[in-house]
């Protein structure tokens, strides 16, 4: 056990509550313009790794490597004219966005970016606050975020709008419910909700590693909760025009904008505090160097891992199609709730033998592994009915339903094959 564990003591429930007024406020205004420049630099970043993928240059004008082209569309979509649509109701619409970045800017309040530090003279966590119960705080709050999106779909006045609305409503809580049971096997190892006490419990080994179907099924519902590609149903264009958001401009639109980069910055740093020991040096670098865990060193490690899960977002979305949306609602629902539960069950059992020592640690793993193995398999194996159900779609015939034609001849006002005369002959429409 290195001596970086010494600070990790200090961030304990005890450490929370009692800083002055002004360390508070401080703390408040970074993690909001923290997440600002974040949201700004993710957009950058998308965009470049996504031309990257399709052999082209991306931004490349606004500042050094095109830094500035965020902040420059930013402040076109300020001073672009902002509509309301006469149908819509107005206070709801305005009501909307707000309420969809609130939540996605408060969910950072509990997140730990690192151990124990002097901050201006002040002893503090690299953390605004934490709770007995921080990780369903996050996801109350992520909860709420929902409301934003299908008010606003509603508030509209579009049929696009309000459909994308209804989409993002089913998507989104179809998806947290396994997100919530993927984190059931964290607390249970962990023996606690507080993000920094989970933090702490991953001083020898990262949950990531032990709990790699939570981790796996964590990662596929973080997607769909943030709608992003491949599950980026509620704004297919393909379909909805833009979806929830097609009838929004300016700076409401801006917003909506805004709050799905700072959800996907929200999820990944859920991920890196549950799964992948939070501010904790990577690959055990604390080992041999004992001061990689101490002062301002963990944002580093933080925002590092962060910005990992950012880029299997863009990877996500430069890589796959858009699913058919009863196929996605079918996969949460028959595949990843089922499996969680069952891994959740396997890890109850396997924790509770643990506890009581009656196998050793070593063998425990080993049977994790193995259900891990086993669980995945059972994860990416289709089901007979449904193979037979989608055989059976391909198989019947394609296009809008018709009755039945009579057998007497054509119908009476029955589109008829055209026909033009040439020099030699006459030629039918149709015929090859």
């Amino acid at each position: 056990m290195s001596t970086s564990v010494l600070p990790m003591a200090a961030d304990s429930l005890d450490a929370f509550g009692n800083d002055v007024w002004w360390v508070i406020g401080l703390k408040t205004l970074l993690i909001f313009v923290v997440l600002v420049l974040l949201t700004l630099f993710n957009i950058w970043w998308e965009r470049r790794v996504v031309a990257r993928m399709q052999h082209r240059i991306g931004p490349n004008v606004n500042g050094p490597f095109g830094l500035l082209q965020s902040l420059a569309d930013g402040v076109k979509l300020a001073l672009k004219e902002d509509v309301t649509p006469k149908a819509a109701d107005r206070l709801v619409f305005i009501l909307a966005p707000i309420m969809a970045v609130v939540p996605a800017f408060v969910a950072f309040a509990v997140i730990p970016f690192g151990p124990t530090v002097n901050f201006f003279g002040q002893e503090t966590p690299l953390q605004l606050t934490d709770m007995p119960v921080a990780v369903l705080f996050v996801l109350a709050i992520a909860s709420i975020g929902i409301y934003g999106i299908v008010l606003g779909g509603w508030s509209s006045g579009s049929t696009y709008s309000l459909l994308g609305g209804l989409r993002s409503s089913a998507q989104m809580i179809s998806y947290e419910v396994a997100m919530g049971l993927a984190l059931v096997a964290v607390f249970l190892y962990a023996g606690s909700m507080s993000t920094s006490e989970i933090v702490a419990a991953q001083d020898d080994l990262w949950f990531g590693l032990i709990l790699a179907p939570s981790f796996v099924i964590y990662c596929i519902a973080m997607v769909g909760e943030t709608n992003r590609a491949p599950f980026d149903l509620p704004e297919a264009e393909g379909e909805l025009v833009g979806g929830f958001h097609t009838e929004y401009s300016s700076l409401k639109f801006a917003l909506f904008f805004l709050a799905e980069y700072i959800n996907m910055a929200t999820v990944s740093a859920l991920a890196t505090t549950l799964f992948l020991g939070g501010w904790h040096a990577p690959f055990w670098i604390d080992h041999v160097w004992a001061g990689a865990n101490e002062g301002y060193w963990p944002l580093l490690w933080f925002f590092g891992k962060v910005m990992f899960f950012v880029f299997i977002f863009i990877w996500l979305r430069g890589t796959l199609p858009r699913l058919r949306y009863d196929q996605f609602m079918a996969f949460g629902w028959k595949r990843l709730i089922p499996v969680a539960l069952l891994w959740i069950v396997a890890v109850s059992t396997i924790r509770a033998i643990s506890l009581e020592g009656g196998v050793d640690r070593r063998w425990i793993l080993i049977g994790i592994g193995i259900l891990a193995v086993v669980f995945l398999v059972l994860f990416f194996v289709g089901e007979g009915d449904q193979g037979e159900a989608d055989a059976e779609a391909e198989a019947a015939p394609t296009g809008y339903p018709v009755p039945p034609m009579p057998a007497g001849g054509a119908v009476r006002g029955a589109a008829q094959p055209l026909a033009f005369r040439t020099s030699s002959s006459t030629v039918t429409g149709g015929e090859g």
